[in-house]
């Protein structure tokens, strides 16, 4: 009997790996890798990388998108999911934790001067600041910026948190809105950004965030490549408004080896890696969603298109 759970994996990285994982974890679906290998039945359950544009809406009978990552602003195009099938975004412990080590070495790197202390070729005693004496502002308090924020309160750091609505983290101070932006990076030492990529927070990291922050502070950066204008950092890096940044997200990925991002001294560059999907436990978090979506039940993380995550 032909199985009525049919899905079809678009993605450019390993769907041959993801397929196998789904036949483990749902043995009674079927399973396509290839838009040009499905038949006239309907296809309801579309597991989406970052196809080529057109690949979704080409699929018949499509009814439930699930993303293999936390960012699905590029799901979100005109065109690219049609109206009336639903997004649902990946949230996955594993992914958060990853988030959340990438976030802390990088600023306890900073904290503890550690790039400074590599590049000097002397014995030379930096004076030390103490965790209680700095100010960390984390951009977005989803799922991944919750984690981080609170974790830097837990080690010391005084943290703000700026969102759209205003969610409270414990531990933190809670900020909103424009004005709300302003206020919790005004002074901040650090600030890290984990924001969804939406038409208001594009462009977010840029001079006039960087002029309110103390002199010498430090960006960390792994929301998307389009919040921040590349240029205004490397301005505020050569004055030295800003002391040292870490990206690991960038406007066009792969980042072209010609870019100055990578030879600048001041920043860090990672390949997008400080919360790769994990194949494993994002395929039982999208096999338990499409049980949902057939038992009629809610589904956490489906994407509210009006705001854009």
């Amino acid at each position: 009997m032909t199985s009525d759970i049919r899905i079809l994996i678009a993605s450019k990285g390993n769907p041959a790996a993801l397929a196998e994982g789904f036949k483990k974890e749902l043995p009674e679906a079927q399973i396509f890798t290839d838009l040009a290998a499905l038949d006239r039945g309907p296809v309801p359950y579309v597991v989406a990388g970052k196809p080529d544009p057109g690949v979704i809406a080409s699929v018949p009978g499509a009814r439930l998108v699930l993303s293999l990552n936390a960012g699905i602003e590029h799901l979100l195009e005109p065109g690219a999911v049609p109206e009336g099938v639903e997004i649902v975004r990946l949230v996955d412990p594993a992914m958060t934790e990853g988030m959340s080590d990438w976030c802390l070495a990088v600023v306890l790197s900073w904290h503890r001067n550690l790039p400074t202390y590599r590049a000097d070729t002397k014995w030379t005693r930096r004076t030390e600041i103490l965790s209680q004496d700095r100010i960390v502002t984390v951009l977005g308090a989803g799922t991944l910026g919750s984690r981080v924020a609170r974790l830097l309160a837990s080690i010391g750091f005084q943290t703000r948190v700026w969102t759209r609505s205003g969610r409270a983290v414990s531990g933190t101070e809670s900020f909103a809105g424009p004005e709300g932006l302003r206020q919790a990076t005004t002074g901040a030492d650090a600030v890290v950004n984990l924001l969804p990529l939406t038409k208001e927070t594009e462009n977010v990291l840029n001079a006039e965030l960087f002029a309110r922050m103390a002199r010498g502070g430090f960006v960390a950066s792994a929301g998307r490549g389009q919040h921040l204008v590349d240029a205004d950092l490397v301005a505020g890096l050569d004055s030295g408004q800003i002391g040292s940044a870490a990206l690991d997200v960038f406007r066009t990925e792969p980042l072209p080896q010609d870019d100055p991002l990578w030879t600048h001294p001041g920043i860090l560059v990672t390949p997008h890696v400080a919360a790769p999907t994990q194949a494993g436990s994002a395929v039982r978090i999208m096999v338990e969603n499409i049980r949902r979506h057939r038992r009629g039940d809610p589904i956490p993380e489906l994407v509210n298109r009006v705001r854009g995550y």
